[in-house]
């Protein structure tokens, strides 16, 4: 029964952790289950010298990091949809249509080519930056809290943070230079 409450209490945080790492919200939740099998198989191992959640997300980054370990060890068939790459979901499910009377076609679809190109900045970031940049950006964990459970140092965590944005913002300046998010000019072609 108590076990019910931790899953319903943070099941949309991890399924959230395991997306943005991810990318493939159905495979997230999947993974967000290991994560709460994991954690129930090393329910008598658990020793509260941290907050519960710290020893959550160890948990669930580390079978995020599994995961893509074993996917460089076996090939991938099948493409990506046109869908995925502007929603962020594989699949396409979830997938919104924008209100018409927020803005106009244009900043929209400028607004979503930022985001996507900002994924993809994310994405390219090595393994630790990532999960670093996602845990203190979208889950709110405090230096302290990173240094839990990235397992290093409060110094270490803000050098591996300045490195992340630093890297991102990298990716990004040709986008943001040429303004709203729009596709840089392509230089040196006749």
């Amino acid at each position: 029964g108590a076990f019910r409450v931790l899953v319903d209490r943070h099941r949309n945080t991890i399924v959230n952790l395991t997306h943005r790492y991810l990318g493939n919200r159905a495979h997230a939740e999947d993974l967000a289950q290991e994560t709460f099998l994991k954690v129930y198989r090393a329910r008598g191992r658990y020793e509260p010298t941290a907050k519960f959640t710290t020893w959550l997300y160890r948990v669930a980054v580390n079978t995020c990091l599994n995961e893509v370990r074993n996917r460089r060890n076996r090939p991938t068939y099948g493409a990506v949809s046109l869908q995925s790459t502007v929603t962020g979901e594989e699949d396409g499910v979830g997938a919104t249509l924008p209100d018409p009377a927020a803005e106009s076609p244009s900043q929209n679809a400028e607004r979503e080519e930022l985001r996507g190109r900002v994924r993809a900045a994310v994405a390219e970031l090595p393994e630790r930056q990532r999960l670093a940049l996602l845990l203190n950006k979208f889950h709110g964990l405090s230096y302290e809290e990173l240094a839990a459970t990235l397992e290093m140092t409060i110094p270490g965590v803000k050098s591996l943070l300045v490195r992340a944005r630093e890297n991102v913002r990298k990716q990004l300046e040709p986008y943001l230079t040429a303004g709203s998010g729009s596709v840089p000019e392509q230089r040196g072609t006749a």
